[in-house]
């Protein structure tokens, strides 16, 4: 797939929330860092030292065991990219991220990327006990068409996440930031007309089953 496919696919559901021009400087910062891996092969052991700060929150294998904090173990390397690039340009909002990505390169974008999009997605989490809810959220995955965007696995595509056996407390953080209009990144446009309309209880009966996804 060409360098520039992830920038097509997601600029009509950009283009709602930043506007033509700053969404062709983002298309340019991303296609920068896809051109920039399409010219080096992987540096591992680089990706490895880089990665040591990463750990402290997401994991030594990206299976996060800080509260709200996300685990990146098995995203699509599309995804972890873009993202990357919303924090180091300030368009994503975090006190923790942002000053770790202003210093990274084009090619240390790469590279972590990459390096925890290979690495074993996190298990099906524990049953919470309350297969009513997970219940309720299956629906709700069902009636929003989540599976359109993230795949009938929910594992993710291009710059879309991997929401299957997310941790709860970061799923429902990333649903309520989005219902807030805190969220700010790709997918904005798409998520807005998901969550708006649900109460909270139906975001946690979303978060409580892709948590548990099976």
């Amino acid at each position: 797939m060409g360098v520039m496919a992830p920038v097509r696919l997601w600029a009509a559901r950009m283009r709602a929330g930043f506007g033509t021009v700053a969404l062709a400087a983002f298309a340019a910062l991303a296609t920068s860092v896809a051109l920039s891996g399409a010219a080096h092969a992987a540096d591992l052991p680089a990706a490895s030292a880089k990665a040591e700060t990463c750990i402290a929150c997401h994991g030594t294998v990206g299976i996060s065991q800080m509260p709200e904090t996300p685990s990146l173990a098995g995203q699509p390397e599309s995804f972890l990219q873009w993202q990357l690039v919303y924090f180091r340009t300030g368009t994503r909002k975090s006190a923790v991220m942002q000053p770790l990505a202003a210093s990274l390169s084009d090619d240390d974008i790469r590279v972590l990327s990459k390096h925890f999009a290979a690495m074993a997605p996190p298990p099906r989490a524990t049953a919470s006990g309350d297969q009513s809810m997970y219940s309720v959220g299956l629906k709700l995955a069902q009636q929003n068409r989540c599976a359109s965007c993230h795949k009938d696995d929910y594992s993710g595509t291009q710059a879309t996440p991997r929401t299957a056996n997310q941790r709860e407390d970061y799923l429902l953080k990333a649903l309520r930031d989005f219902k807030a209009g805190k969220r700010t990144g790709g997918g904005v446009a798409a998520m807005a007309d998901v969550v708006y309309p649900l109460a909270d209880d139906q975001l946690r009966a979303l978060a409580n089953f892709m948590a548990q996804y099976h």
